[in-house]
């Protein structure tokens, strides 16, 4: 069964918050995890696992329960990518709190009631703020499923850019990284276009048969990267989003789009890929061409 930590993270800790989120990681002083049982919490958390930070609460000092008609200034849901590790390499400035979880964040939300995340989530986080900042455990992803369907969408519907090739997202983790999508597609293209250019093909078409993809994927970027306009594109649904995805088409460092090798594997596929090739990537520029060459090296090997 998946297990849910949750963490308070106070006022003070707002810069380490974002640092942490920069870097995809959250750590410990050793002293914080030196608690009764912290420490063995900590590891038992396994990849998938889920990390709920919640952040500026009220006080803490309050009777069991005291927290559940709060609201929480921001709360982010992650998914933990790698397990407890120790390193001392500087990531906070002020303290190297080496007890880490690499983390992947799946959303972001502000002003969050505490019905919104369940009793037993804010309890959570307010054991954690009376224990500075060490996580608390409990077995299922209760607060997570309670939020993925609580929360109301972020946008339009239409075609939201999560493609789980690996199938590593849980079904609640879907739906925050989708309504994270919708927040992105908005900002990119408008709150209600009525046609978008698919920015390989050129293809005006209906908002809902045109996806706003990650040139690098969501699954490795860094925080900054996932929500960096520049690393979206507008991608068909007839065909430009599955070729770019696979790695059948690339986008060279002049930002033109061609036919990689592997491609040819079969003579449809090859057909298809070929029709694409030559174009110039409308959204090819200085900023996206890291993102690009991200996917030249990692996916169209």
């Amino acid at each position: 069964m998946s297990r849910t930590a949750y963490v308070y993270v106070p006022s003070p800790s707002r810069e380490n918050l974002a640092i942490g989120l920069r870097h995809n990681l959250w750590g410990w002083r050793p002293s914080a995890l030196d608690r009764a049982g912290a420490r063995e919490d900590v590891k038992r958390l396994t990849e998938g696992d889920f990390l709920v930070l919640g952040h500026r609460g009220p006080n803490s000092r309050v009777k069991p329960g005291g927290w559940s008609q709060a609201t929480l200034k921001r709360v982010i849901v992650a998914q933990v990518t790698e397990p407890h590790f120790v390193d001392h390499n500087e990531v906070w400035p002020d303290d190297s709190y080496p007890e880490r979880l690499r983390i992947s964040v799946l959303s972001e939300e502000e002003e969050i009631p505490g019905d919104a995340l369940g009793a037993e989530a804010m309890e959570c986080l307010r054991l954690s703020a009376n224990k500075q900042g060490a996580a608390v455990l409990v077995s299922g992803v209760g607060a997570v499923a309670e939020l993925a369907t609580r929360l109301p969408e972020a946008g339009p519907s239409g075609p939201d850019g999560v493609i789980d090739h690996s199938g590593e997202l849980s079904t609640f983790a879907k739906v925050l990284v989708r309504r994270e999508q919708q927040k992105l597609r908005r900002k990119k293209f408008g709150s209600d276009p009525a046609q978008l250019t698919c920015a390989f093909c050129q293809r005006v078409l209906p908002p809902r048969m045109v996806r706003a993809a990650h040139i690098k994927r969501r699954s490795v970027a860094t925080r900054e990267e996932q929500l960096n306009l520049s690393n979206i594109t507008a991608a068909c649904l007839i065909g430009c989003d599955e070729l770019f995805e696979h790695g059948y088409i690339f986008v060279n460092d002049a930002g033109v789009i061609e036919t990689a090798a592997q491609a040819a594997v079969t003579a449809d596929l090859k057909k298809a890929a070929t029709s694409i090739a030559g174009r110039t990537m409308q959204d090819f520029s200085e900023t996206s061409a890291p993102f690009f060459a991200w996917h030249r090296k990692h996916i169209a090997h």
